[in-house]
């Protein structure tokens, strides 16, 4: 039987759980039977194809919750130089696809609860919501996982994502807000011609140029105080047009903004919808929110995270904002989140790893948040 305490071979255990999202490959399971041994009260939780789990220790409060995935991208099309799904060690690193990305930190938070518990039942409540996911289309994982919990009286007071967050260094870096993300597509529409008679026809390509220009032409804002500039990011423009005589009957683009906490999807969407009606009598517009803007400002939970961190590692983690999404930005919605996980470098590439003594770090630091959180 594997030792708890000890986030290697935990984090071997699901490594060597294929579970390429969406397929679950035993991860959920093995996952089940860690916490069960710790006396952990277990609901596995399945929403159309999605295995997910939520576990807790403990009925009252306060309440800290791990949050996670343990779906992994593909492996990809170039070798790896040991079985992706092995969980081998080799120099004191372990390999395998999730070693970094987040199925070490998964072993870590179990392993950082274990250790804590050797000292007896803590005070309060520890739970894991843990999804096989992130990594896809992210409907059927933490956002039903978080419905159920707030349907049956589980949301906690405060809940820390292991995302590898940690650009050079473990420790160099807590999230405790990430960026929004709205997706929009621009269809401008015309009346098709021949060019050598535009006087007959509408361009709509020559409308949709004004209107990219006039998004882009001038930052959207100059950032907060805990985000950089939004930024709007034009990812293609199609007219679909393979004839050089004929001017279009329509032209589209897409185009993603990644925005801060000064404006939200909705708000968005009008200003762009307003943009192009500058230009154009005859357009549709559709839009898509990934996610909003959140921010957990520092305050005492902050400073908890801070304070495990600098004592274990020496490092005051910089505390920051950037960087894509996460399932961070749906806890969001009903608790206080921070993220905080291994050094990322290697997440999604090939020979994706991590040093096993980071990884027992990382399992003394959450060790540490716990017993501060619920001390």
């Amino acid at each position: 039987m594997i030792d708890l305490t000890d986030p290697l071979p935990l984090a071997q255990s699901l490594i060597r759980c294929a579970s390429v999202t969406p397929a679950d490959g035993g991860a959920q399971d093995a996952l089940s039977d860690m916490l069960g041994r710790l006396g952990f009260t277990i609901h596995r939780l399945r929403f159309g194809d999605i295995e997910n789990v939520f576990a807790r220790l403990g009925t009252g409060g306060p309440h800290i919750c791990f949050a996670g995935h343990t779906d992994v991208v593909p492996v990809g099309a170039a070798n790896w130089r040991s079985d992706p799904f092995g969980g081998d060690v080799r120099n004191g690193v372990l390999y395998g696809r999730g070693a970094c990305d987040m199925k070490g930190a998964i072993a870590a938070f179990v392993s950082g609860v274990a250790q804590h518990l050797e000292k007896g039942a803590p005070k309060g409540s520890i739970s894991f919501l843990i999804t096989g996911d992130e990594e896809g289309p992210a409907t059927d994982g933490t956002v039903k996982v978080l419905e159920w919990m707030r349907a049956n009286g589980q949301i906690p007071d405060f809940c820390l994502v292991g995302e590898p967050t940690c650009p050079v260094k473990l420790g160099d870096m807590v999230k405790i807000g990430r960026r929004g993300s709205v997706n929009m597509t621009i269809e401008v529409h015309g009346t098709q011609g021949h060019v050598a008679y535009p006087h007959r026809a509408d361009n709509p390509v020559h409308r949709l140029i004004r209107v990219l220009d006039a998004l882009t032409s001038a930052p959207i804002d100059a950032g907060t105080d805990w985000f950089e500039p939004s930024s709007l990011q034009v990812v293609s423009v199609d007219v679909g047009n393979s004839a050089t005589n004929i001017i279009p009957s329509s032209a589209r683009a897409a185009l993603n903004i990644r925005f801060n906490d000064a404006h939200s999807g909705a708000s968005l969407t009008a200003w762009v919808r307003a943009t192009v009606a500058r230009y154009a009598d005859r357009f549709d517009l559709e839009s898509s929110v990934s996610g909003e803007s959140f921010i957990t400002k520092p305050g005492p939970v902050v400073d908890i995270l801070r304070d495990a961190i600098a004592g274990a590692t020496g490092i005051n983690p910089k505390l920051d904002t950037g960087g894509g999404t996460s399932d961070a930005r749906f806890i969001a919605n009903y608790c206080p989140v921070a993220e905080f996980g291994l050094v990322g470098t290697t997440m999604h590439q090939v020979d994706e790893c991590v040093p096993v003594a980071e990884l027992r770090d990382l399992a003394k630091i959450y060790r540490d948040i716990v017993a501060a959180f619920l001390a």
